[in-house]
């Protein structure tokens, strides 16, 4: 199993019949491939599609229905498209139950920065700002360093996203949540130690005494 997939597994177990649910471009979309059998939930595309699922094979693609990224996806019986002024009306009127974004920093306060990439030209945050202000629940779905530097941070050093805290993150090392102390550590992966997290973490951590094993089946 790699890393991305113990980050979609994990957050696909926080999913609940009935969720209206946007996943972010790149790594978040996986999430939608490992929803646990039973759990019904119905996924938003900001581009305006509510019932999206992942492509069943290849050579299913149809040129009409892609993700906001662009990359061909799949709809269920009975999902519904319409136009952004509708799909923003959803997220801005804090429709949705749970958005799933990745992250290039996260500080402890929760506070995140995903939409500028240093040296490089970006279209600008998309719906990011929109999703991370508006809906009810955010998760973030990252890895927990890029090149060996961590990106869970005491203070992010890149434009924030919005001024609303997200509420979970999920790295391949932990589950961490933000609180007024700090990020409390929640679930380690398995066989790594809270040692391991905090060597690879620049915020503070509040670390319990026990700690579960991350789970990624339900």
């Amino acid at each position: 199993m790699d890393v991305k997939e113990i980050i979609a597994r994990r957050i696909a177990l926080e999913l609940r019949s009935g969720n209206l649910v946007n996943l972010g471009i790149g790594l978040p979309t996986a999430v939608a491939s490992y929803v646990p059998h039973g759990v019904d939930v119905f996924f938003q595309a900001e581009n305006g599609l509510i019932g999206m699922q992942p492509l069943p094979d290849p050579g299913f693609a149809d040129e009409n229905l892609s993700d906001p990224g662009g990359s061909f996806v799949g709809a269920v019986p009975g999902a519904c498209s319409f136009d952004s002024c509708m799909s923003f009306g959803l997220i801005r009127g804090g429709h949705l139950d749970v958005t799933v974004l990745g992250g290039l920093e996260v500080d402890e306060r929760g506070l995140l920065a995903n939409w500028m990439v240093p040296g490089k030209m970006v279209p600008g945050m998309g719906g990011a700002m929109d999703l991370v202000t508006g809906s009810r629940r955010v998760i973030v779905a990252m890895m927990h360093t890029a090149k060996g530097r961590p990106k869970i941070l005491r203070k992010c050093t890149l434009p924030l996203t919005s001024t609303r805290p997200v509420n979970l993150i999920v790295t391949e090392l932990a589950v961490l949540e933000p609180t007024p102390d700090g990020m409390l550590l929640k679930e380690v992966a398995p066989g790594l130690s809270a040692k391991d997290v905090a060597a690879a973490t620049d915020a503070r951590l509040v670390i319990p005494t026990e700690i579960p094993t991350m789970r990624l089946t339900p």
